[in-house]
């Protein structure tokens, strides 16, 4: 079951990588958290790169048969999230990115290196 928590969450990087994403970053919480096992963390540099991003990593997980079960935020708030219970992803524009500094909120979790 962790192995498609990892699988989950390196497709979604991927996906953002793809649409070039800046600052991508793969959270473990597995040891610190019991709302999720990953965090995954991108930064588009505009409002219409914030929706390609988040539009391809929806697409790339629905393909791979992995539902979204809850979505926040739009493009125009400069943060979306994407819940897919085990794996949450974090769009931000460059300086909401800054601003929330979920790196250091949760720098207990390990930096999975992909």
């Amino acid at each position: 079951m962790q192995e498609l928590s990892v699988a989950k969450a390196l497709l979604a990087s991927g996906a953002a990588e793809e649409k070039k994403a800046r600052d991508i970053v793969v959270l473990d919480l597995r040891d610190i958290s019991t709302i999720t096992d990953f965090f995954v963390l991108a930064t588009g540099t505009s409002r219409p790169h914030l929706k390609a991003i988040m539009d391809a990593i929806e697409e790339r997980l629905e393909e791979s048969g992995h539902r979204l079960l809850h979505k926040e935020g739009t493009e125009t708030s400069g943060w979306i999230l994407l819940d897919y219970g085990d794996v949450i992803v974090h769009i931000f524009g460059e300086q909401e990115r800054e601003y929330y500094d979920i790196e250091r909120l949760w720098r207990d979790g390990k930096v999975l290196t992909t």
